[in-house]
């Protein structure tokens, strides 16, 4: 098995996870002990998702040669209201401003992202319903 990551004690629910040669500190709610030191750890779920999606979907509008001028992704999400609080419904907002985009090839980007290359979309659909949305020149 690979090494991913090390979680490095910190104080109180603090952590510091050193993934490769970053590090990120984490830390939990207030209410749970938590002291601003980082984001939450489930929070990171969706961050991982973000960037795992966008990464897919730069590469094949390269691929696909179509060029944009700006790309960001907005994640929002509900969790089960009972232990463990999986997240149940996630919506990845896809963003895109630029001259010549290709809304069809954009999204078949996105679904190829979302349904068969992102391992973390894979994961995450195992407790999650995953949707999308599409905004152009917004």
């Amino acid at each position: 098995m690979q090494k991913f990551v090390t979680a490095q004690w910190k104080k109180a629910m603090a952590f510091d996870l050193t993934i490769e040669d970053a590090t990120i500190p984490v830390d939990a709610d207030e209410q749970f002990g938590g002291a601003g030191y980082g984001p939450k750890p489930k929070a990171l779920m969706l961050t991982a998702l973000a960037g795992c999606t966008g990464m897919d979907v730069v590469s094949m509008l390269g691929k696909m040669r179509i060029p944009f001028d700006s790309f960001s992704i907005e994640i929002e999400a509900k969790q089960a209201d009972e232990h463990p609080k999986v997240y149940t419904d996630i919506l990845v907002r896809y963003r895109f401003t630029g001259d010549q985009l290709n809304e069809d090839k954009i999204e078949t980007a996105i679904e190829l992202s979302l349904g068969k290359y992102c391992a973390v979309a894979a994961t995450l659909k195992k407790t999650a319903t995953l949707k999308h949305e599409l905004l152009m020149n917004p």
